[in-house]
This record gives structure tokens, C-alpha cells and sequence, in this order.
């Protein structure tokens, strides 16, 4: 079975070829601390200061003194227990604003339903086309005899995408299970808006 790429990422989704052509320009009229805050917005794991501050295109010593904002901000926790000191997001704060966010966009509860089963039927795909469960299972197939380095990238492209999907899907979930919270307060509750 042959897999298609459904792009799920609010920040590709919604652009238009003018703005995504003019993505270079952004990052160059962007300030070092807004590259720390964005790369620390899309941390999926804990990640250490050097790795934001190269992610971010900026030096260290400034790149931990956003992050420190960051974590008195509570936007990000702070992880001493190992060798290195790591940061990472508030993934319930994240999901929370992700869920507000799809609320308000202006998708109804049938659109989001319909992404939702989208994601689902990409991930069942790719299960039944490297008879796998999971992202990691697939990484393991890299190990398989006679894969060409293409198709060794393919699969670990997947594996990423995998794993966004599942984030995806649980914000999209928790999104349309709580429709009416997430209501504004303005605005009459309204399941089938």
C-alpha cells in the first residue's frame, strides 16, 4: 500500500506560496531571542542550551538567558538531574494553547473530526506497508538487508512524521472532546459550529 504525506503542521497547513517563499526573509529579520523562543516552542524533548542556541543560530550565553525567562515564565521546565542541564516545554500548556487555537481558527468540530480521521488512516497506512506499530519499530527496519540510503531516509522521515502525527492527534482529540470548554467566552457554546 502506497502511503501519502498529509501535512497536519499548523505553521505549513495554512501558508500561501508567497509566504512560505518568504520564509528566508523572515528568519533574517528575526532577533536571537525570537529564534531562542520559537525553537523552544517546538522542543519535543528535552534539549540543552548549546543544542537551542545552534537550533536558534545564536550564542550560548544569551540563548540561557532566555531560556531562564522562559522557565520563570513557566513556558518551559528546567531538568538538572543529569549531566547536562535541559529544557523542555510544558507539553500541557503547549496542548492546552494548541486546542485554543484550533478552537478559534474557524475549523468546525466536523473539519477537525475529518483531520483527525485523516491521521489516523496515515498511521494505519504505514502500519500495514512496513508491517510495524509503532515509529521506533520502523527506525528498526533501517537494519533490513538491501534498503538503499533513499529508502533508509524515507523511513526516517516517516518515523518523524509518525511521531508528529500522534502528538497531533492527541491535541486534535482533546480539542474536539472539549469543544464546548474551549468556547470562547464571548461566544454561545456550540457543538456543531
Amino acid at each position: 500500500m502506497t502511503s501519502t504525506y498529509i501535512n497536519t503542521r499548523p505553521e505549513r497547513c495554512c501558508m500561501t506560496e508567497d509566504e512560505s517563499n518568504s520564509e528566508g526573509l523572515m528568519e533574517r529579520q528575526t532577533t536571537g531571542e525570537d529564534r531562542v523562543r520559537m525553537a523552544a516552542r517546538q522542543l519535543s524533548e528535552p534539549r540543552t542550551a548549546n543544542w537551542i542556541a545552534s537550533e536558534a543560530g545564536w550564542s550560548h550565553e544569551p540563548t540561557k538567558r532566555v531560556l531562564e525567562r522562559l522557565v520563570d515564565d513557566g513556558i518551559l521546565h528546567r531538568d538538572e538531574s543529569g549531566t547536562h542541564t535541559t529544557y523542555y516545554s510544558d507539553y500541557r500548556r503547549q496542548a492546552m494553547q494548541e486546542a485554543m487555537r484550533l478552537r478559534d481558527s474557524g475549523h468546525t468540530v466536523e473539519e477537525l473530526t475529518d483531520r483527525l480521521a485523516d491521521m489516523k488512516a496515515q498511521i494505519r497506512d504505514w502500519e500495514d506497508e512496513f508491517d510495524v506499530e509503532s515509529p521506533n519499530q520502523l527506525r528498526g527496519t533501517l537494519a533490513e538487508e538491501g534498503l538503499d540510503a533513499d529508502e533508509e531516509d524515507r523511513r526516517r522521515e516517516i518515523a518523524r512524521e509518525w511521531e508528529h502525527l500522534q502528538r497531533r492527534i492527541d491535541i486534535v482529540g482533546f480539542a474536539i472532546r472539549e469543544w464546548d470548554f474551549l468556547t470562547p467566552t464571548n461566544e454561545p457554546a456550540e457543538a456543531s459550529s
